[in-house]
């Protein structure tokens, strides 16, 4: 969405606002109440707050920082945009393909940074803009709940408000986890907060933890110019894929020039006189470095977001503890997004917030089946899944049928010039040999998290192979890819 300056600067120095910072009714800070008080204005949070709103329910929003969150301030919105130049460095590396002959390039970094931080501030003014036009009362500052749906606020200030509600909604988000020895100092060290402010691109780096972020932060580097290695302590890296799919990803690093290392742990890194560090890992190795990207996930923020007497529980891993509507043990309060033990997606969390409001109007929701939501990695090879991989379909006891195709074969991918990936369905077998529901759809190729919304609805709505093999592709198409998987299953096919 493309706002005016006005909102995006409003959303960008909203830490400077007073503790009231956009109230619609003009009424004083302390003693307001609401239907929904929303602790949180991360993508669940404000969700929750805009979803609400819409549905009539007079709600107030309370966040410290940026509404928006991590997602959009520090996390998938930057992150995206900073592979999208990596994109455009591939496109004119490769450009005298098509013909066309482009004077060597290189990157501008205070460029990229000042685009990134465009789209984040004509995002976040959008979303700001939003929350006003529906009267959505937002608070700047630090919230806790107490008893009874008390909510105290602090704000960057000093001043404090005591607000209340029918329902309270927590969506306090997370933070990145940190590793002993490898903490932040934003410069040598960082996490995905810090790796956005870096003053330059990195001429070595090493990226701790191969998962989504890592992969898609070594991705980003490579196509940079940066040398890169993975350290990962499982025994392999996107752990949550499919083997296939995870094979493609390792074979396209590798043409990178990225050097990958699983099963193996850091130790500790000692900083040198003439800059970057040297990074110890496994049985005794070492590697210089100039940058260490810590990318181990993130934990929980709840700090100083319960008062005494609440009811709300806290587990070991520091997740709030929810039933499977995400209500708390708190009558009428509920727990959303990072904060809870669901997987940490931007799309899983406004799910949740929607689940909520749901559940406060009385409507029945029905729960969210976690192993079946879409997953997107915006590495380079992109991926996509959702439901269960082979692996995990075997181990949960089903007989399967597998397809797979490569974009190798697809017209458009050789178009393009992006024929490294595969389309993999998996299949429930049936008594007869033939395949019968879809248990898991898994892409890793070119443009695959923009495909992955047929396999998604195949998925979830237990659609059978012979259904969906029914529903005509678009030709000349990557998605033509999924039809052709879904059609040889069937046992009968086109170009398989």
């Amino acid at each position: 969405m493309v706002v005016d300056d006005t909102n995006a600067q409003a959303a960008t120095t909203a830490t400077a606002d007073p503790l009231l910072a956009g109230t619609s009714n003009g009424a004083e800070p302390s003693g307001q109440h609401f239907d929904v008080v929303v602790i949180g204005g991360g993508p669940g949070g404000y969700g929750a707050a805009l979803y609400g709103a819409s549905a009539g329910l007079n709600v107030a929003l309370v966040e410290m920082d940026k509404i928006g969150g991590t997602c959009l301030h520090r996390g998938c919105i930057p992150a995206k945009e900073l592979l999208e130049t990596a994109s455009i460095v591939r496109t004119v590396k490769h450009a005298a393909e098509f013909g066309v002959i482009v004077e060597p390039k290189t990157v501008d970094w205070s460029i990229t940074l000042a685009r990134k931080q465009e789209v984040i501030n004509k995002l976040a003014g959008g979303v700001v803009m939003l929350l006003k036009n529906r009267k959505v009362t937002m608070f700047n500052g630090l919230g806790s709940l107490g008893p009874d749906k008390q909510v105290h606020i602090v704000g960057l200030d000093g001043e404090q408000a005591d607000i209340s509600g029918d329902a309270v909604i927590l969506a306090p988000g997370s933070v990145p986890r940190v590793i002993p020895g490898f903490e932040p100092d934003g410069t040598i060290v960082v996490t995905s907060d810090e790796f956005f402010h870096l003053s330059q691109i990195p001429r070595r780096a090493v990226v701790i933890g191969g998962g989504a972020i890592g992969c898609e932060f070594a991705s980003t580097l490579a196509d940079l110019g940066s040398s890169v290695t993975i350290l990962e302590a499982l025994p392999k890296v996107l752990p949550g894929c499919d083997d296939d799919v995870t094979r493609v990803v390792l074979q396209s690093f590798k043409k990178k020039g990225i050097t990958v290392r699983a099963g193996v742990a850091v130790t500790g890194h000692t900083p040198n006189p003439v800059g970057g560090t040297t990074v110890q890992f496994g049985d005794g190795e070492s590697i210089d470095t100039d940058v260490v990207v810590v990318s181990v996930g993130r934990v929980p923020y709840s700090g100083g977001l319960l008062d005494a007497g609440t009811l709300v529980q806290v587990s070991d891993r520091g997740h709030l503890e929810v039933d499977s509507l995400c209500r708390t043990d708190e009558p009428s309060v509920w727990a959303i997004g990072d904060a809870i033990a669901s997987p940490q997606l931007a799309h899983v969390a406004f799910a949740e917030g929607i689940l909520a409001i749901k559940d406060i109007l009385g409507e029945s929701p029905t729960p969210i089946d976690y192993g079946k939501v879409p997953w997107a990695i915006y590495c380079h090879p992109e991926v996509a899944f959702a439901g269960h991989s082979e692996a995990t379909a075997k181990a949960a006891g089903y007989e399967v049928v597998v397809s797979k195709h490569r974009f190798a074969g697809n017209s458009r991918a050789q178009i393009l010039g992006e024929t490294d990936g595969l389309v993999k369905i998996i299949a429930e077998q049936r008594a007869d040999g033939t395949a019968g529901t879809v248990l898991g759809v898994h892409m890793v190729g070119p443009w695959v998290t923009e495909q992955l919304s047929g396999g998604y609805l195949a998925v979830n709505w237990q659609a059978t192979v012979d259904e969906v093999a029914e529903l005509i592709q678009p030709h000349p198409s990557l998605s033509e890819l999924f039809g052709e998987s879904m059609l040889a299953l069937t046992g009968r096919s086109l170009h398989g």
